[in-house]
């Protein structure tokens, strides 16, 4: 049979690791396709730049464009990130009939389900493995590997960047703002890291492994999101005192009133495998009903391990490019006329312990006030740490573990214990999840 015809739009980082893996392992590769793969034509911005890979015997242009409508093309990879001009280039690849691979997490959570419509309206396949956790095989493993399985929740620790500050502070009891300075001289943060330090890149990220977890559709905008600009040295060290670590955590959990969509700081045991995913590092765990947890980890980034993602997509295009449209993999592992619309609960409505921290004058009586007020919100305490004031202070650190509690109830009763007059300054709160 003759090749098959790649298209390459973008050759930056991951571009450029996708060309050498396709070149160096091309006759590994050709052996488990089943016909030889070939990089045609490739879209840069830049052609005059330094690469980290050979581009010999590759056309290249500066017009995308160029790319998705070359008739020679079978098979599209997008790898130039955000939503302009890469929506308009993929929906145009689909309406020229090629198949489509891309990395780019905010396309498919934002605009996702569009896509997967015209790819199936056109027969053709959408396949975006290096969307999620770089080179771990996340999205093969739940829409395959684990479809034997009703997905009773996941928690991953998915971005890269926000690892690698928690990591730093606690190991070496940094402060965000330094270690973030570190990260951007790294090159692990942007200039501006917002997207990352938010907690917006691991929602995009959590949108799909829900929708391909649970059968629902692509629905961003009810994520919950929070960063962890807000965690500070200390909650660190005290989180570690208490037998616990503070990582960023996106989770899905089916309940019975719907499905948890949430992205945030979060406490895990320290015994736990994923609380010692360190570094830039990336893991998810998946609790199915038949084979209980399992744990996914690896490179969340970088240019090979995330080409090696793209890669194992072309290489599933290719093999499935003979099949009927009806007898591939579904792009969200369930037939589209088996997605379910079930609601996305808000965050007030769902249930977890907390990690409490709040600074109380140094006289007695005013721990005991605290105290009545999460009872009278039946909220019970399961550890406290109470410490001396520090010199010339008035006011000292108490820090609180809760047993699982609804949230509503907990906004209740924290907004009646700021109102105590002993009591300095909000109320800190980090979410706590056992994840057993």
């Amino acid at each position: 049979m003759k090749p098959v015809n790649i298209g390459l739009l973008g050759l930056g980082t991951v571009g450029g690791g996708t060309v050498k893996v396709l070149k160096r392992n091309a006759d590994e590769i050709t052996r488990r396709a089943g016909r030889e793969i070939h990089i045609s034509v490739v879209a840069a911005r830049d052609l005059n730049r330094t690469r980290i890979c050979d581009t010999a015997g590759i056309r290249l242009t500066t017009d995308p464009y160029e790319v998705v409508t070359d008739p020679e093309v079978d098979i599209v990879v997008e790898l130039i990130g955000g939503l302009d001009p890469a929506k308009d280039l993929v929906m145009r690849a689909l309406d020229a009939g090629k198949h489509v691979i891309t990395a780019n997490k905010m396309l498919i959570a934002l605009h996702g389900n569009e896509i997967f419509a015209k790819a199936s309206e056109k027969g053709l396949m959408v396949a975006f493995e290096a969307a999620v956790a770089g080179g771990v095989p996340i999205i093969k493993a739940l829409r395959e590997g684990l479809s034997g399985n009703k997905v009773e929740w996941l928690a991953g620790i998915i971005n890269g960047t926000c690892n690698f500050i928690l990591t730093e502070m606690r190991e070496k009891g940094r402060d965000f703002v330094d270690v973030l300075k570190e990260a951007q001289a790294l090159g692990y943060a942007e200039s501006d890291p917002t997207f990352d330090v938010e907690g917006i890149d691991a929602a995009h990220k959590l949108t799909i492994l829900a929708s391909i977890a649970f059968g629902i559709p692509l629905q961003f905008d009810k994520v919950w999101t929070e960063g962890i600009s807000g965690v500070t040295a200390l909650d660190v060290a005290y989180a570690e005192a208490l037998g616990y670590r503070i990582k960023l955590l996106g989770i899905a959990r089916r309940v019975e009133k719907g499905i948890e969509l949430r992205v945030h700081p979060t406490l895990i045991p320290e015994r736990r495998l994923i609380a010692n995913v360190n570094g830039v590092m990336n893991a998810v765990l998946v609790k199915g009903d038949a084979v209980g947890p399992t744990l996914y980890y690896g490179a969340g980034a970088g240019a090979e391990p995330t080409a090696s993602s793209v890669v194992a997509d072309i290489v599933d295009v290719v093999r499935t490019l003979t099949s009927d449209p009806e007898n591939r993999v579904p792009h969200l592992a369930f037939q589209p006329d088996a997605i379910s619309d079930i609601p996305i609960l808000p965050i007030e409505d769902i249930e977890t312990a907390y990690y409490l921290r709040l600074s109380a004058e140094d006289k007695p009586g005013v721990l005991a006030d605290v105290t009545r007020i999460l009872a009278n919100h039946n909220i019970s305490i399961e550890a406290v740490i109470q410490k001396e004031p520090p010199n010339g202070e008035s006011h000292l650190p108490v820090i609180m573990l809760t047993q699982k509690v609804q949230e509503r109830k907990l906004n209740n009763a924290i907004r009646e214990i700021e109102a105590l007059s002993a009591i300095n300054g909000p109320v800190k709160r980090i979410r706590l999840e056992t994840l057993g």
